[in-house]
């Protein structure tokens, strides 16, 4: 079943529906194998929405194809005896029944039955010493021959997130942030658990801020201070901004010091002006730079494509706050001119800056005007202090709550 993952949907007449995220099924207090109640669907739209599997008509290594009816588009919400096939059956821990041993789920294979209903069969397992997972093969096994498979036990062991986790590793940060929220508590920690600092940053600058809040404190202290180092400064300085002074200057005590030092400066700022909007960590290059330096520069995969869009020239030093601010060159500049020109000689000299205090409406404004992803920010004495990027400004524009209201929509859809 985990192969189906991310397989495109189809409607009746061969129109795109959207994507396969995961299953739903209703798990049994017997030995007998838990129906498959249904699949989860993302639109287009990224709206998640319910699909029985009576409306299933056909599912190949390429794609899945739907009957014709309508989809109840609200809202799925989890019942207790329900469990998502990715998000809460792989990696949880169960016996086989014959040997005692223990194992962990790696897989569940479902087929139809006469009925017309769908079932999980089959258990792919790998077998477990203490705290580890041998390296030995995969077993298939009937659902029956693992003990206590009607509840696998979901609500109070742990589980691993290996299988999650690869699952996970080809979808972008918000698309896992999303994922996330649709799980249980239990199950979110250990996804968070399992993630490497930099990836969970990367996720968990995507959450709403409950959850970020939620997440943060289920980490001890130096690992909470390490996710927060790898996170952008401009994100880090946004959670930071949300906890108690007390926590703040603790967290802030125990990043390294390079990595506090822009956050703090961004802390001096209000949040919804372009000092507090801005990340301290733009393309700047000395005017001696070559074209094909700045190019090679850009085309850093770390830097997100805003970002990349123009890189700042300034007198040295070139790290925030830099020397004399001298101009910008974009992209579009470096693409047609000479990799051995200077980037002095393509200097945007004309386009204006934007100071530290300026307001969220100032700040929109100005990217209205010049039709821009990046802009820079400037102090009194011409020395560059960041840069802020289109998503920072509709990450404020956008109405409170918008990632919840988000999560609301992209979630599993319910019944009919």
């Amino acid at each position: 079943m985990a192969q189906l993952l991310g397989l495109p949907v189809f409607g009746p007449d061969g129109e795109s529906i959207g994507k396969l995220r995961d299953l739903v099924a209703g798990l049994r207090t017997d030995a007998q194998p838990p129906r498959v109640l249904g699949v989860v669907v993302e639109l287009a739209t990224r709206r998640r929405v319910f699909v029985p599997m009576l409306r299933v008509t056909s599912i190949d290594a390429g794609a899945i194809t739907l009957s014709t009816g309508s989809v109840n588009m609200r809202h799925f919400t989890q019942r207790p005896n329900e469990a998502l096939v990715v998000g809460q059956l792989l990696d949880a821990r169960v016996h086989v029944t014959a040997t005692g041993s223990p194992a962990v789920v790696v897989d569940v294979a479902m087929e139809p039955t006469r009925t017309r209903d769908w079932v999980i069969d089959r258990v792919a397992i790998r077998e477990r010493t203490g705290r580890l997972v041998r390296r030995g093969p995969v077993q298939v096994v009937d659902w029956s021959q693992v003990r206590a498979p009607g509840v696998l036990e979901l609500a109070g062991h742990p589980q691993a997130a290996h299988q999650l986790l690869a699952v996970f590793d080809s979808m972008r940060a918000a698309d896992v942030a999303t994922a996330l929220q649709d799980l249980p508590s239990k199950r979110r920690y250990e996804v968070a658990d399992a993630l490497d600092d930099e990836r969970l940053a990367d996720v968990l600058a995507e959450l709403p801020e409950d959850d970020q809040m939620d997440l943060l404190k289920h980490l001890d202290e130096e690992r909470g201070a390490d996710v927060l180092g790898a996170m952008d400064p401009d994100d880090a300085a946004d959670l930071l901004a949300e906890l108690s002074d007390r926590d703040k200057e603790r967290f802030l005590e125990l990043m390294e010091p390079a990595e506090s030092a822009p956050v703090k400066r961004l802390l001096e700022y209000s949040s919804d002006t372009a000092g507090g909007l801005m990340t301290p960590e733009p393309i700047v290059l000395t005017p001696d730079s070559s074209i094909a330096e700045a190019l090679a520069r850009v085309r850093n995969p770390d830097i997100t494509p805003a970002l990349a869009s123009m890189v700042f020239v300034c007198r040295p030093p070139s790290a925030t706050p830099t020397g004399r601010y001298l101009g910008c060159v974009h992209i579009q500049r470096l693409l047609r001119d000479p990799p051995f020109d200077l980037v002095a000689g393509a200097v945007d000299k004309e386009l204006t800056s934007l100071r530290p205090d300026a307001s969220l409406l100032e700040v929109t404004r100005y990217f209205a005007n010049y039709n821009l992803v990046c802009a820079p920010v400037v102090d009194d004495e011409e020395h560059l202090l960041g840069a802020i990027t289109v998503d920072d400004v509709l990450d404020h524009l956008l109405p409170e709550g918008w990632r919840e209201r988000q999560s609301r929509h992209t979630g599993v859809g319910t019944r009919a």
